[in-house]
């Protein structure tokens, strides 16, 4: 669907915006609602009840997906005509390459002398390994994907994967063992879910007011800013405090990081090449899967619950980490940070007397 706003014309620019805000707040408001149905089909009728209900949704609902996904690619040609010519050209300069090397080849061997012949033909296999492990389609859309301007972005949203500061598996088993009621946690794990709904409603009016750039940098250091209480939670002798700061960092923290997300979407979506744009996000998910999978890892590694605090340390590290990488992106874009000349403007206008 975000391909598919980029790609139709004629629509206002603040389309992709709304689009994008509304695609996640139906995502997440599906993840808030799910186990909360589920939850009361299990309480109320029964174990089984909610699994069959679950496997006749699921189902129905993946024929729905199917039938929309066929209806919006015949319904837009412009879809299908891009994929063309996206093949054609990836086969082309392949074939041309390939030519142009087999011909270099033949000429180099005609007139290369019996001396030079065993030289030539250990760099032409040294050659033909190096090509063909860049020919392997995981390293080429590595390689057009480290080729984008919007790579540090990429990097700096996927290191938010790598993360135990959310309302996961992880943090919800440390949480039980400090002796947090389940009820509790669950509650917790809704206000967090409503505030990253409000995410995707603040976002468009304030990417609206100071641009899709600025408002991932400000989206990023203020959930950094709100990680900080979960940090400071280390250090609070009582266990009860300790962990409602740790919840109350974490739940105020999704508001930054869901904007953020949508800010590196619809910046991915603007500055990444339609030839690319699948390949890209491709890379991109993977990347992020790859960091949520090593902080579980990471979980394993450092399974005892008392030592928590070092998975809440190595997490608030990699948002700091990705805040840092999307500082620097903004800078060499920008130029600059603030707009100092309006600051200092502002300071003198506001020093004059009445």
């Amino acid at each position: 669907m975000n391909r598919l706003v980029v790609i139709s014309e004629g629509h206002p620019p603040n389309l992709l915006t709304d689009m994008n805000s509304v695609i996640r707040r139906i995502d997440l408001t599906c993840k808030l609602v799910a186990p909360v149905i589920s939850g009361f089909i299990i309480s109320f009728v029964s174990l089984k009840a909610s699994a069959l209900m679950l496997a006749l949704w699921t189902t129905i609902s993946v024929w729905v997906e199917y039938w929309l996904f066929m209806s919006v690619y015949n319904g837009i040609p412009a879809l299908g005509i891009n994929s063309s010519r996206r093949r054609i050209l990836q086969v082309s300069p392949s074939n041309h390459v390939e030519d142009t090397i087999s011909t270099s080849q033949e000429r180099n061997s005609l007139v290369s002398n019996d001396g030079e012949n065993s030289a030539t033909a250990g760099k032409s296999f040294a050659f033909k390994i190096i090509e063909w492990i860049s020919k392997v389609p995981y390293i080429e859309a590595w390689k057009v994907y480290l080729q984008q301007d919007v790579v540090l972005p990429g990097v700096a949203l996927a290191l938010l994967f790598f993360t135990v500061l959310s309302f996961g598996t992880l943090m919800t088993a440390a949480l039980e063992w400090q002796g947090i009621p389940a009820f509790v946690i669950g509650i917790a794990r809704g206000i967090s879910a409503s505030i990253g709904i409000a995410a995707t409603i603040v976002y468009p009016m304030l990417q609206s007011h100071i641009s899709t750039l600025r408002t991932g940098l400000w989206s990023v250091w203020s959930q950094w800013i709100c990680l900080l209480v979960s940090v400071a939670s280390i250090w609070v002798k009582n266990s009860h405090i300790s962990a409602y700061m740790l919840m109350a960092g974490v739940a105020t923290s999704r508001l930054g990081l869901w904007m953020f997300d949508l800010s590196i979407i619809q910046q991915m979506q603007d500055a990444v090449p339609e030839s690319d744009r699948c390949i890209v996000g491709g890379v991109q998910n993977s990347l992020q899967a790859t960091f949520d999978l090593v902080a579980y890892v990471m979980g394993i590694v450092i399974s005892n619950p008392q030592h928590f605090w070092k998975l809440n340390l190595v997490s608030f590290w990699a948002v700091t980490m990705a805040a840092f990488l999307y500082t620097w992106h903004l800078c060499r874009i920008r130029k600059h940070l603030f707009h100092f000349e309006k600051l200092s403007s502002l300071l003198i206008s506001s020093a004059q007397p009445l």
